[in-house]
């Protein structure tokens, strides 16, 4: 298990890499200046190079590449905001809290709608419920997260007054920008239990349980569900991972002060430090998501546990 750990942890860094030089590339080639948006439409030529030459826009390329990466991985600094002029990693350091807060809440309650759901769906096969539980789950997974978190601004904050439209505060701000964060989870989740139980379900191990008369609450909590949730503890750290990306626009709607809303706000101010700072910790969040999600299927899953065992003694 320690290898798998250290391989796993190992192999972020050349993910890290690849997206640092990816983004860093993007931002290179996009149009645009960003002095112009520092300095406004009344800016000297004389001054948009001088600020150039400060920023170290006018640097070739590799000059450039090689400077923020050394930058990245040897002093873990992404830099100034060109905006604001305050630095990126304090920005991040108080912003992410709050994304994966959101992100974090949404999974919970995916996961704990979702499931029973998928469950209840499952052992209720070919009836009403059984519908009725899908359409639900299918409409989660394809109405799109930004205009159902605009459906919910309209209806619960502006018409019915119920929630706050925007912004941050007690836990009824949360409200909102959760549910409409997690709906699309709650759908996946469902109809991935669904599937997992039913296949679970028609196992012989289960055939031969009822068939010595063990109780219907005992086949499906005892021995069908431990066996059923494996497959959805995959699904789970995906869909936390998508969760974090789906609450990049979540924030913007809200105004949460989070990841999401100071990426956006850089995308249009050309604000590149803020772009690929953002992003590379939102790659590294991805990353630690999967290898937890993989850690803890190792420790659930039997086959996985024997394959660790295996290998370690040879």
């Amino acid at each position: 298990m320690k290898k798998f750990i250290l391989k796993r942890l190992l192999w972020m860094i050349p993910t890290v890499l690849g997206v640092c030089v990816l983004v860093f590339t993007i931002m290179y080639f996009a149009p645009g200046d960003p002095t112009g948006i520092i300095l406004g439409p009344n800016a000297t030529d004389a001054q948009i190079n001088a600020l150039r030459d400060s920023l170290g826009l006018n640097d070739p390329f590799f000059v450039r590449l090689w400077n923020y990466l050394k930058s990245v991985f040897f002093h873990l600094d992404f830099g100034t905001s060109y905006t604001t002029g305050v630095s990126v990693v304090k920005e991040l350091a108080e912003r992410l809290p709050r994304t994966l807060m959101l992100g974090i809440i949404s999974i919970a309650v995916s996961i704990v709608l979702g499931i029973p759901i998928g469950i209840y769906a499952a052992t209720h096969q070919n009836k009403a419920s059984d519908y009725i539980s899908m359409a639900i789950a299918l409409l989660g997974s394809a109405v799109p997260g930004f205009w159902f978190a605009l459906v919910l601004v309209i209806v619960f904050a502006y018409q019915l007054n119920w929630f706050p439209a925007y912004g941050m505060g007690s836990w009824i701000y949360w409200v909102l920008p959760i549910i409409s964060n997690s709906f699309a989870a709650v759908g996946l989740q469902a109809r991935q239990a669904r599937s997992s139980m039913l296949e679970v379900i028609r196992s012989d191990y289960i055939t031969m349980a009822r068939s010595k008369g063990v109780p219907h609450w005992k086949v499906i909590y005892k021995h069908a569900l431990p066996n059923a949730l494996i497959p959805l503890i995959t699904t789970a750290g995906s869909q936390f991972a998508n969760s974090l990306a789906g609450g990049l626009l979540v924030e913007k709607i809200f105004s949460i002060p989070g990841v999401g809303n100071y990426l956006v706000a850089a995308v249009n101010n050309r604000d590149y430090p803020v772009v690929q700072g953002s992003i590379i910790i939102i790659a590294v969040s991805f990353s630690i998501i999967m290898l937890l999600t993989d850690l803890v299927m190792a420790a659930v899953d039997p086959n996985i546990k024997s394959q660790f065992a295996s290998g370690g003694r040879k």
